[in-house]
């Protein structure tokens, strides 16, 4: 079993910034997927980023959200998963989730094995 606990949600002005935080138990973190999902209350989870996993065939790969595209980014340092938030929009509010799959490519569905306890984040106009 693998904990996964998120830090650096907030609130933010439109066209400000946020960088989230998913410090993983692991020392293996290289060996996982990790993705980003964010929830709306009445819509349905979406998946936000991932990254495949770095140590094998899969060598990091990154995939987004078409509309976070060019203002978001996914990367992995050490036991730790980030989420670098840039030109937040108030369509972006929502609270943000990370998750891991051992050995695994960038997946976009919410099957994921292990889960953060999310965090807030609100961007206003």
């Amino acid at each position: 079993q693998v904990q996964l606990v998120q830090s650096g949600g907030g609130s933010v002005q439109s066209g400000g910034s946020l960088k989230l935080s998913c410090a993983a138990s692991t020392t293996v973190f290289d060996r996982y997927a990790v993705g980003w999902f964010r929830h709306v209350p009445g819509k349905e989870r979406e998946w936000v980023a991932c990254i495949s996993n770095k140590d094998g065939t899969y060598d990091g790969h990154t995939k987004y959200v078409d509309s976070v595209k060019g203002r978001f980014t996914i990367s992995r340092v050490g036991n730790t998963a980030y989420l670098q938030m840039d030109n937040l929009k108030p369509d972006d509010t929502a609270i943000y989730y990370c998750s891991a799959q051992y050995w695994a490519p960038c997946m976009t569905s919410a099957t994921y094995d292990y889960w953060g306890q999310g965090t807030q984040v609100t961007v206003s106009s």
